[in-house]
């Protein structure tokens, strides 16, 4: 599966600062910007000051982890009032998602489900810079952005070029306090990024190139990135891998794997990471009998040697601290086959599976991580 005749467009940032202390660097890049607005979570409130921004900086730091509608509108209401000629988004990929949204957003008219598909958003003029302070979603590689509507709990995905950064920063010195099972979870998002995209049946020969890449630096870092937060080299790599698996999703996209993520996501109030870490194992296997090759790759980047696949990718997740178990984060049995049912309903996903999955396929692979 690869499609190097196929036309494919690449997005990715303008600039792009990785390194240890490279925050630092985005006051000067943003020299002449008079009303920063910086959106951050709880959490990443505290660096802003690394930023060194310049102006009269307004924050706002209430983003949830999974953000709705309401949550977004709310960020958008605020931004108006500030009228920012620069906005930062400063966290993980809830936090850069609604950042790339109000950039794009704030200075016109339209809804968010006016510009819910590709390429809606009318146009852009106010700066942005994304600051990740996870590695796991890549969002500040890419031009999605995904916010629950909380009348279906599904998500309203968003695709433009308008939603690309500026700038983007990946300072692992930002990663150091995530607690080991956060690092856990969202590693094997970005690795799941990456997974999704090389053995995708939209899969494209320089794609392919950055996915090997990420699954590579997952393999190498994520262990040493979970046994110690402040391994500046392990959390290097992983923001790296992640920035990769950002870059898979602009052109390929994800597949069933994260179709099946997301009811855990809204049902459960997952976190995004770990939904995904808990079906990882089940679609890598279920795809396997048509991606043999490829997934061969991966299990051999990922140092996952020899036996069942399902069984030993399970166990790299669990080995690095993921509780695996539906049962164990609130599940109830009985749902399954509904949750089954809105996951196989994500055509723009499931589409794009090497495999055919059917709802029967998916309420297997629920029952299989109850």
């Amino acid at each position: 599966m690869s499609g190097m005749d196929r036309p494919i467009t690449l997005h990715q940032p303008r600039h792009l600062e990785i390194g240890v202390g490279t925050a630092a660097k985005l006051g000067a890049w943003a020299e002449g910007a008079q009303r920063p607005l910086v959106i951050a979570s709880g959490p990443t409130e505290q660096y802003v000051d690394r930023l060194n921004l310049p102006g009269d900086i307004t924050v706002v730091a209430d983003v949830p982890p999974e953000p709705d509608l309401p949550a977004f509108e709310a960020v958008l209401a605020r931004a108006r009032e500030v009228k920012p000629d620069l906005v930062v988004g400063l966290g993980g990929g809830s936090v850069l998602d609604i950042a790339k949204l109000v950039a794009a957003m704030w200075d016109g008219d339209q809804s968010l489900r006016d510009v819910a598909g590709p390429n809606k958003v009318a146009g852009r003029r106010t700066r942005l810079a994304q600051v990740a302070t996870t590695a796991g979603t890549g969002s500040e590689a890419g031009i999605r952005a995904l916010v629950t509507d909380p009348e279906t709990n599904s998500k309203i995905a968003t695709e433009s070029p308008h939603l690309l950064a500026d700038i983007a920063v990946l300072d692992p010195e930002l990663t150091y306090s995530v607690p080991p099972a956060v690092t856990a979870a969202t590693g094997i998002d970005a690795m799941a990024h990456c997974v999704e995209a090389f053995t995708n049946i939209r899969a494209h020969d320089l794609i392919d190139g950055y996915a090997r890449m990420g699954i590579d630096l997952v393999g190498r870092y994520l262990k040493r990135a979970v046994a110690d937060g402040s391994d500046a080299e392990a959390r290097a790599g992983m923001m790296l891998a992640s920035y990769y698996g950002g870059i898979c999703l602009g052109p390929v996209n994800t597949a069933a794997g994260h179709a099946l993520s997301y009811p855990l996501g809204t049902r459960l109030s997952l976190p995004h990471g770990l939904a995904n870490a808990i079906i990882f194992p089940h679609v890598l296997a279920f795809n396997q009998p048509v991606a043999e090759a490829k997934t061969a790759e991966v299990a051999t980047a990922l140092g996952l040697g020899k036996g069942d696949l399902q069984q030993t990718a399970h166990a790299f997740c669990a080995d690095l601290g993921v509780e695996m178990r539906l049962s164990q984060h609130g599940a109830d049995r009985a749902d399954l086959p509904d949750w089954a049912a809105e996951a196989h309903a994500i055509r723009r996903l499931m589409d794009n599976n090497p495999r055919d999955m059917s709802v029967d396929d998916v309420t297997r692979i629920y029952e299989a991580a109850y």
